[in-house]
């Protein structure tokens, strides 16, 4: 046995678009498609266990334990839309079981007629940056085009060392189906959770969707990067005596 999937509800979506966003580096694609997903009142409907998640179980402040999932939310008529999102705290714990999982989603969409592959990730850089650009990778040039309306950048070729995990496995599911599909790649350190560059994907996603959403939450947790970035500055320009802090 595979996968064990579990229907909260088996909702009737008209051609939906589906946003993935699993952990990867920053944490920025969870970070900003968990945001999405809350602030359009998605509602879960699936959780998918898999032998390929880690084998442990989480607990919440009052001992309750749930094993490593995956998790299908919904939401219907977003500006005349509907969503679908992939959430969940991992991705498969090796590269059959990534593609394997991502096989069984696919089926599952294809079964609701999805329309557009969004998936989102990170674009680390190893270094801070002040002000983070989203790029982009795409089944197509009709999506391309589109989404640089969005604010979206596509440097030639990169990133040069392609797109791994989930992000990068429905990005090619979505070509071998007939799906356009877009990766969105928030540019980050790579250090933490990075939630400035959430919000300039949150950002991008808004204009696809055509809402406009309470970034207040977004904005406080992204000044805080900004003064983390001063004071990772501050300690550098001090040189290689101060870097005993680290550790």
């Amino acid at each position: 046995m595979e996968n064990i999937v579990v229907y909260e509800s088996r909702p009737s979506l008209d051609s939906p678009l589906f946003i993935e966003c699993l952990p990867g580096i920053g944490n920025v694609g969870k970070t900003a498609g968990d945001f999405i997903a809350d602030a359009v009142g998605a509602e879960l409907y699936a959780t998918i266990y898999s032998k390929h998640f880690p084998p442990h179980v989480l607990l919440d402040d009052d001992n309750v334990i749930e094993m490593a999932n995956n998790q299908l939310w919904f939401a219907k008529g977003v500006n005349s839309r509907d969503l679908v999102f992939l959430r969940g705290d991992c991705q498969g714990s090796t590269q059959e079981g990534q593609f394997e999982l991502c096989a069984s989603v696919m089926e599952l969409l294809l079964g609701h007629g999805v329309s557009e592959i969004v998936t989102l990730g990170g674009y680390g850089t190893g270094m801070m940056v002040d002000s983070p650009r989203v790029f982009g990778a795409v089944t197509g040039l009709g999506i391309k085009k589109e989404y640089k309306g969005y604010g979206v950048e596509f440097p030639s070729g990169d990133p040069n060392a392609g797109i791994i995990g989930a992000s990068g496995l429905f990005l090619g599911m979505g070509k071998i189906h007939g799906v356009p599909s877009i990766c969105l790649m928030g540019e980050t350190s790579g250090y933490f959770v990075d939630h400035k560059s959430a919000m300039a994907m949150v950002n991008v996603l808004m204009r696809k969707l055509g809402v406009e959403l309470d970034l207040t939450d977004l904005k406080d947790k992204s000044e805080q990067i900004d003064e983390l970035t001063a004071k990772v500055r501050e300690i550098e320009d001090r040189g290689p005596e101060d870097l005993g802090y680290f550790g």
